[in-house]
């Protein structure tokens, strides 16, 4: 795992048009390499090949304070390189850069509905909480959840309004559309 560079991008960018369905132009991976250095990383396999990346950039809140906190845009893994931990050392090198060097208070996210090992990963592994779901917010109209991160606890406590809970009773069948 390392900070990717501009180098890096069109490796990247195949990673994407190979794993994922959002795919973006090189000038959107250009932009971020340029705007936000430290929240680029890749990982190498032992060729030097890019097996995966994660693409994550700084944005203000939705709301009326401003403020400023991470976002991952985009994070891909090759298939013959998943279960092996290499999306959690990169997400957590993105973190460590949102917290660090840009003195996030959060980072957000969106991912799948139907995405559970990717679900599980933000969630159990890395701490991300649901914040809400976007109807329809994928091309293909899946929904998408809502996730943040928080830094610090007491921002966290601060937004727990904002945080849906999902209680013991509640199934994953409950709450997939």
């Amino acid at each position: 795992i390392r900070r990717a560079n501009i180098q890096d991008l069109i490796k990247m960018q195949g990673t994407n048009l190979l794993c994922l369905p959002e795919n973006y132009n090189f000038k959107y991976y250009l932009y971020h390499g340029l705007s936000w250095p430290y929240l680029l990383y890749c990982a190498e396999d032992y060729d030097k090949s890019i097996v995966g990346y994660v693409l994550a950039k700084l944005e203000e809140d939705d709301d009326n304070s401003k403020l400023i906190h991470g976002h991952i845009t985009s994070i891909s893994i090759l298939r013959s390189h998943r279960r092996m931990g290499i999306a959690t050392k990169l997400m957590k090198q993105a973190l460590i850069g949102m917290n660090e060097i840009y003195n996030s208070k959060f980072c957000s996210l969106h991912v799948r509905a139907s995405n559970l090992p990717a679900f599980n990963m933000y969630n159990k592994v890395l701490g991300f909480e649901i914040t809400g779901i976007e109807i329809q917010y994928y091309a293909d109209k899946e929904d998408a959840y809502k996730m943040k991160y928080y830094f610090d606890e007491e921002d966290k406590k601060v937004d727990k309004d904002k945080i849906l809970s999902l209680s013991d009773n509640i199934e994953w069948k409950d709450i997939m559309h």
